[in-house]
């Protein structure tokens, strides 16, 4: 089974999914949740999808998998993972997401909710094991199938009526990059309810990979090229399946969604916030919250809310550098009352920052000049082999000469952090760090400096050494 698990569910190549390894891990899924008593006989398994080609077959063969095991999928169609997972969580069920989130086309993947929520990775190494002893055998898929797609939609809308002051966000005049993301028609709904003016753009057929973390160039160029265009406050979009955020402000600046996630914490009046170590270095210095820092991945995320919450929090907020924000408790907001969704969310991080910005009487790019960041960016690497970028890392941070000679062309190293691939920070200041992605071939490289220019400067002098450390 060549896919597998990497930083949010299960991912791989699409053959290596249709080929019955999907199915295998869905009826795993349904053994695990049995023989733990988070499911009885006969109990919904809720199945949602975002809007790949091969998304369809594999939702198929996992609802099969899922009903020889006798447990009932539920179809809820093509919707935002935030909103298949409040829908199950609801309802007391299991859900499946088939998505492969921002990675591109020719890969695909399952994410997997226990009742309460996210599986942990103890869940994962269930399944993981009893997966190899299901077989890859492809089970008849139910001729019909109870469809839940109106309602998991239109409750994720409801969640968000209500938010922030009424009125607060009237006349905003917004662009929704929709592209192919499964958010788009949940996005402009939430939006016009708030009586925002949706401008729709780029919606396509074909399906797009966008990633809200390492924003390509060309999606920067686009965006850019929209706000001036079309005279917008700002613009907005999500990933393929919703749970990562994209915002642009009024002058066409990709924002980077650590940003996001602490305008989240602020406006929400957070007393705990769980972010990867891959954030912005300043979230601890622009928040009043106890801040917790974890590997990347919402699974460390949850586990980390979990424990803030057993020690007597009553906001907990969690975010990812990718800008998807995690709630870990009840939190109200205007008049609405946000039931704890400790998964990740495009929608919570969307409103907070034109909603911050608007109640501090500012645009968008001045609200966020205010919370004082150190600048930072990130990048990657892509079609850049798994065991490549992992050996590259285990070298550089077991070794501390082969460390200081690679970097030493950017700088003398004198810090190292390990908590997630290798985070250095260098004598004048800036940082560097290295991390394989869990989710694809590539490699991530992520920097923080004294200006824009020079966080990127940092990272394309990164990329070179990589690549010509690798090369020899």
């Amino acid at each position: 089974m060549a896919a597998k698990f990497g930083t949010s569910g299960l991912r791989g190549l699409v053959g290596d999914l249709t080929d019955g390894t999907a199915a295998a891990h869905a009826r795993a899924f349904a053994r695990h949740l049995k023989s733990s008593g988070m499911a009885l006989a006969g109990a919904p398994v809720f199945v949602g999808r975002d809007m790949r080609a091969s998304s369809p077959l594999i939702a198929s063969q996992c609802a099969a998998a899922i009903f020889d095991e006798g447990l009932e999928p539920v179809d809820c169609g093509v919707l935002p993972t935030p909103a298949l997972a409040l829908h199950a969580m609801a309802n007391g069920a299991a859900a499946l997401m088939i998505t492969g989130s921002h990675i591109p086309d020719d890969r695909n993947g399952v994410k997997f909710y226990r009742p309460d929520g996210e599986i942990d990775k103890n869940d994962e190494a269930a399944i993981t094991r009893l997966a190899p002893e299901c077989g890859t055998a492809r089970a008849a898929t139910p001729q019909l199938m109870r469809d839940q797609s109106q309602e998991a939609n239109a409750a994720f809308v409801e969640r968000y009526r209500g938010f922030g002051p009424e009125g607060l966000l009237r006349g905003l005049r917004i662009g929704l990059y929709e592209h192919s993301s499964a958010a788009s028609d949940c996005l402009a709904t939430i939006l016009e309810s708030a009586e925002v003016e949706v401008v729709r753009l780029g919606k396509s057929e074909v399906f797009i990979p966008v990633d809200t973390e390492a924003v390509s160039e060309e999606t920067r160029a686009l965006a850019a090229g929209w706000v001036r265009s079309e005279a917008l406050d700002g613009l907005i979009s999500a990933d393929g399946d919703g749970d990562r955020p994209l915002v642009v402000d009024e002058t066409g600046q990709v924002l980077r969604g650590d940003a996001l996630g602490l305008i989240v914490a602020r406006y929400l009046d957070a007393d705990a916030v769980v972010t990867p170590v891959t954030s912005n270095s300043g979230i601890e210095r622009g928040c009043q919250a106890e801040v917790s820092r974890t590997r990347v991945g919402s699974p460390f995320v949850i586990a980390a809310m979990s424990q803030a919450l057993a020690n007597g929090r009553q906001r907990v907020i969690g975010f990812e550098a990718n800008g998807g924000v995690l709630t870990g408790n009840e939190i109200k907001a205007g008049s609405a009352d946000l039931v704890a969704l400790p998964t990740r969310d495009s929608v919570l991080p969307i409103l907070c920052a034109f909603a911050a910005a608007r109640a501090a009487g500012q645009s968008l790019s001045a609200h966020v000049a205010g919370l004082g960041l150190p600048v930072a960016a990130s990048d990657r690497i892509e079609n850049f082999p798994t065991a490549t970028s992992q050996a590259l890392v285990a070298e550089l941070s077991n070794d501390a000469s082969a460390r200081a000679r690679f970097f030493d062309p950017l700088g003398a190293v004198s810090k190292t952090d390990l908590t997630d691939g290798l985070r250095v920070t260098l004598e004048n200041g800036d940082i560097v760090h290295l991390r394989p992605s869990g989710n694809a071939p590539e490699m991530r490289v992520y920097s923080e400096a004294a200006t824009e220019a020079l966080a990127h400067d940092v990272i394309a002098r990164a990329i070179a050494r990589i690549r010509q450390h690798t090369a020899t």
